[in-house]
């Protein structure tokens, strides 16, 4: 028979060991119903499928007329008359400004006056030389005299050069003084009144001519070299759009004209310019605005954008193996589309992409697999 304290020992040790047992079996029932419940969990995957598409690049645009000009006072005076307004449509010769011209009236007389007399003036030398000539002729006097005749005669057909000089210069500050629209046009500010004095070279307006505008936009050098090249194998160029600072779609597409010759070494960059019909003169001289490039693309796998997770700046999907067990795959987007990514390589049609759960999913563990056509992906994400 054991002593009382050897019993009571004993049934200590066997309290102890009874209560590990019920915590390793409590452990191992919470474990098996956890990887239970991860081997049954069913989340959505779907084949990847290769895609010829296009992809739009956008690029800041900055909108100029077909022409801008300066009108500019050409002669000095009161502006006497204001003929248009701000924003007006004029026609090419139109009359925008007049400028007071009396006084270039009078100057212009005035040489015309001198003009006339200068012709009397050489008429009358050249009688003097006939008569010189007899008596020359004659020997009623020497040829010095006959030589003297005619410098004078030249002089003075000198002197009627300058005046008829005169005259065309008195003639043009008559006619700058009416100011024309050199080209079909939209009038620009009117700083001037009628009134106000006028010098030399004063600016009156700016007129433009908008039924067609030129937009200027910047590449980088690799987008250039892959425009030149796709334009010298394409026969025809495809179209640009413009995308307005409001956010809309401009109605009438452009065609690229031409490139700059030279790449800005401080950006790297190259300019293009678009042009643009504009024939309800919508675009105006100094708008901004996107110019939408279309690249067409062949060959790239569609992989969903919420599948796509990174680690350490690496991108990276989930694919299920044949065995129900996730494995991470790397993968490096080329562009991105709205809610997929484009990628050129890596994949295939029987890669079974994990669509959810990404965030909550660990490399190994086991899951079921609810096959969704790609196609429906990209419907439900409409």
């Amino acid at each position: 028979m054991l002593h009382p304290i050897a019993q009571k020992s004993n049934k200590v040790i066997l309290y102890f060991l009874g209560i590990i047992y019920l915590m390793g079996s409590i452990s191992c029932d919470s474990f098996q119903k956890k990887e239970s419940q991860t081997e049954i969990e069913e989340l959505e995957i779907t084949n990847p499928i290769q895609i010829d598409t296009s992809i739009s690049n956008e690029y800041v645009a900055d909108i100029h007329a077909f022409q801008n000009v300066e009108i500019r006072a050409r002669v000095k005076g009161y502006l006497e008359k204001v003929n248009t307004d701000e924003g007006k449509t004029v026609k090419k010769g139109q009359v925008l400004f007049t400028i007071n011209n009396l006084e270039y009236k009078t100057e212009l007389l005035k040489s015309k006056a001198i003009l006339e007399q200068s012709d009397a003036e050489v008429k009358a030398a050249e009688i003097e030389i006939q008569n010189t000539k007899l008596l020359v002729d004659k020997k009623v006097i020497s040829t010095n005299q006959l030589l003297i005749a005619r410098a004078k005669l030249d002089a003075l057909k000198a002197k009627r050069e300058e005046a008829r000089a005169h005259v065309k210069s008195d003639e043009l500050n008559v006619d700058f003084s009416t100011i024309r629209a050199p080209f079909d046009g939209v009038v620009d500010r009117i700083p001037f009144k009628a009134g106000s004095l006028i010098d030399d070279g004063t600016l009156l307006t700016t007129l433009s001519d908008t039924k067609d505008v030129f937009a200027y936009f910047n590449v980088n050098e690799n987008e250039y070299l892959e425009f030149a090249k796709n334009r010298k194998t394409n026969a025809s160029t495809v179209p640009v759009e413009l995308k307005l600072s409001n956010g809309e779609t401009y109605p009438f597409k452009g065609q690229i004209e031409t490139v700059e010759a030279e790449i800005d070494k401080s950006t790297g960059n190259i300019a293009f310019r678009a042009r643009f019909s504009n024939p309800e003169k919508l675009l105006k001289h100094g708008a901004s605005g996107k110019i939408v490039m279309q690249k067409k693309i062949n060959g790239f796998w569609l992989i969903p954008q919420k599948s796509v997770f990174e680690i350490q700046e690496k991108s990276y999907v989930f694919t299920m193996e044949k065995d129900g067990s996730v494995k991470m795959k790397k993968l490096i987007p080329t562009y991105r589309i709205e809610h997929f990514y484009l990628v050129k390589s890596g994949f295939n049609t029987s890669d079974n992409i994990l669509i959810e759960g990404v965030q909550s999913i660990k490399q190994g563990q086991k899951i079921k697999g609810k096959l969704i056509n790609i196609r429906q992906v990209v419907n439900d994400l409409k």
